[in-house]
């Protein structure tokens, strides 16, 4: 089969597409056609190289994708030769207390599929192996590239605001990124919580999209003052939840902007790790400073279910071929994409 593959760490001229074996099948596993794989921030980060994160080299990445299951495991009882589906990325082992009590994010094992695992096993292939319980009914009214445009994003999305930060009906919400993959999974979940998303771009064209996902305010970081913004969006109150991944570059301003007892979620840290942090504003203001990983596979289904009724919807910025997974991660990098990149072998 064919997959991009990377035997080295580096910039987008490190991925090659490559002729490697299919992968082995297990008992209770499965392979999936790939129709369509989603690109995400952590296929950069692996490609690049992430400090106290061991990528298995050579390296597949790609921890979305959606196809039809083309053989199965003896020991596999739910899925079937044809059926289409998409991938829950998280991979626990599913005996563990953290597991069986419905945590499976805290399990010691737990690993991203596509970023974490390998040698060559991610979504950006024409065939993946995948464990039978990561494996999901494609809704009917997706196709192939919207279904793997989802479901990291919004389980991630779903867990930081619905799961851990409690979302409530009124709440002001400042969204980083909010024309990314994460930030329009974000918008339309506050939506449906009756919040309130104020929406973070970097340009006219980005704020367009957010509008018409249903941001109640929106405020270009790179012609306006973000903060003075705030103030007058709420009233000189601060926002009720930060939604945060974008780390270095934004923490201060995130705090900062926070009301007094409210709450920041943080899933990622793309423009860096080492965030300054005025512990007055945490102990005097009394907020939430909360972490997020991924989610789990019932926080998926529970999202889901919304997407079936069409009140979330996925947002793709541009489809390619799979031989041009460079340029799809170049145009993550350079902040041009609005919404998911898909790759289709």
């Amino acid at each position: 089969m064919k997959a991009i593959v990377f035997h080295e760490h580096g910039d987008t001229d490190k991925l090659a597409l490559e002729e490697i074996p299919e992968p082995a099948l297990g008992p209770n596993d499965c392979l999936i056609r790939v129709r369509a794989a989603g690109c995400n921030y952590n296929d950069i980060w692996a490609r690049r190289g992430l400090p106290g994160v061991k990528i298995i080299l050579p390296h597949v990445s790609g921890s979305d994708a959606a196809g039809e299951v083309i053989a199965t495991g003896a020991e596999v009882q739910t899925v079937k030769d044809g059926d289409r589906v998409l991938v829950h990325p998280g991979l626990s082992c599913r005996i563990c207390e953290a597991c069986t009590s419905g945590n499976e994010v805290f399990c010691r094992e737990f690993k991203i599929w596509g970023f974490q695992t390998g040698p060559n096993d991610g979504g950006y292939a024409e065939v993946a192996r995948l464990p039978e319980v990561n494996l999901i009914p494609m809704p009917e009214s997706l196709s192939f590239e919207e279904a793997a445009s989802l479901p990291l994003v919004l389980e991630t999305a779903w867990r930081m605001l619905v799961t851990r930060a409690r979302i409530a009906p009124g709440q002001f919400v400042l969204i980083w990124g909010a024309a990314g993959g994460l930030g329009v999974m974000a918008i339309q979940i506050c939506r449906l919580f009756n919040a309130i998303p104020i929406a973070v771009v970097s340009s006219a064209k980005k704020a367009e999209l957010v509008a018409r996902l249903g941001a109640a305010h929106v405020i270009d970081r790179k012609t306006e003052d973000l903060p003075a913004r705030v103030r007058e969006i709420t009233d000189r109150r601060g926002v009720d939840i930060v939604f945060e991944h974008v780390g270095e570059a934004t923490w201060e301003q995130s705090v900062a902007v926070l009301k007094w007892g409210g709450t920041l979620v943080v899933c990622g840290a793309t423009t860096g790790f080492e965030a300054r942090t005025d512990l007055r504003f945490l102990w005097n203001k009394q907020q939430n400073h909360l972490g997020s990983h991924l989610g789990t596979k019932a926080e998926l289904l529970a999202a889901l279910r919304f997407v079936e009724t069409g009140q979330i919807k996925p947002v793709i910025d541009k489809v390619f071929p799979l031989a041009e997974a460079a340029a799809a991660q170049a145009r993550i990098e350079s902040d041009e994409a609005e919404g998911k990149l898909i790759l289709v072998p």
